[in-house]
């Protein structure tokens, strides 16, 4: 049975046993860039090689990007199989890149590869929203809305119970490293170095959570670096803003220096407030 004739019967061929695909490998030197699957032209095409892009990987991250967005932003849906022949051929990978790509993709629980089902797109509520590959994606699809509040809640949450339990650990030595980070941040303010305050900005948050002692919580950490990335606003010089979100840094770092667990989880509220406009997503507490 040719491939064309396998892709209209049914869309597989076996139990989801994608190892036993015989499509034609790509001649030795695969492609550099994977072509999307609407067409050159497509947006979705666009988005998926920005994505590949910014992350610098090979063919198998490419296709890994590019299915997940399509997946996520609803253009593959349940009611349509993923059939790997039809993706090797699309995008002109190997079996390899396209075994290993669904594998990842099943990992995150974007999708199933069942018997007699075949390897189909799993509901949303199955999806490991956590996932930093998937929180971007939905940031940057047609979900934006609802990822950026949902993100900036949990982060309302995570932030500010760090902040009071890190002070009560007195690690002098991520201390200084968060101190480092701010000036780091200074500098790159005082220059428009976008790039530079944001990888400080995330390093910073990444350690307080760290420093908050609790393994749970620093799981968690990947999540407030994804919420950094995808939440935006490019450093445009010492505007006010800039230099007010430094001064709540700071006074995080000022209140865990002499172990004030209040002040630092009342600074990075208000870091948060400044930051991410969570006033407009959160409840203020009620006056008594």
């Amino acid at each position: 049975m040719t491939t064309a004739a396998r892709s209209a019967d049914s869309g597989l061929t076996g139990p989801g046993d994608i190892d036993r695909y015989p499509f034609t490998e790509p001649p030795a030197g695969e492609h550099a860039a994977l072509r999307p699957w609407g067409g050159a032209d497509s947006e979705l095409g666009r988005t998926g090689r920005r994505g590949a892009a910014g992350r610098g990987r090979g063919l198998h991250g490419q296709l890994v990007q590019q299915l997940g967005q399509m997946i996520v932003s609803g253009d593959l849906g349940a009611d349509r199989p993923l059939v790997p022949e039809e993706i090797g051929q699309r995008f002109e990978v190997s079996r390899t890149v396209v075994r290993e790509s669904l594998r990842v993709l099943e990992a995150k629980g974007l999708v199933s590869a069942r018997p007699n089902v075949g390897t189909r797109v799993r509901p949303v509520s199955d999806w490991n929203l956590l996932d930093p590959d998937i929180i971007e994606w939905r940031a940057f699809g047609p979900q934006r809305d609802d990822q950026r509040r949902e993100l900036t809640e949990l982060r309302w949450t995570i932030e500010p119970l760090a902040a009071r339990l890190a002070a009560g650990h007195g690690r002098e030595d991520i201390q200084q490293r968060l101190a480092d980070m701010i000036e780091i941040m200074s500098h790159a303010l005082a220059q428009g170095d976008a790039i530079t305050f944001s990888r400080a900005d995330g390093e910073f948050h990444s350690l307080l959570i760290q420093a908050a002692g609790n393994r749970m919580l620093d799981h968690l950490s990947g999540i407030v670096s994804a919420a950094l990335h995808v939440s935006g606003g490019p450093v445009t010089g010492c505007d006010r803003t800039g230099e007010a979100a430094l001064g709540h840094h700071a006074r995080i770092v000022d209140a865990l220096a002499v172990g004030d667990a209040t002040g630092a989880e009342s600074a990075m509220r208000q870091l948060l407030v400044g930051h991410l406009e969570v006033e407009h997503v959160v409840p203020a507490p009620r006056e008594h």
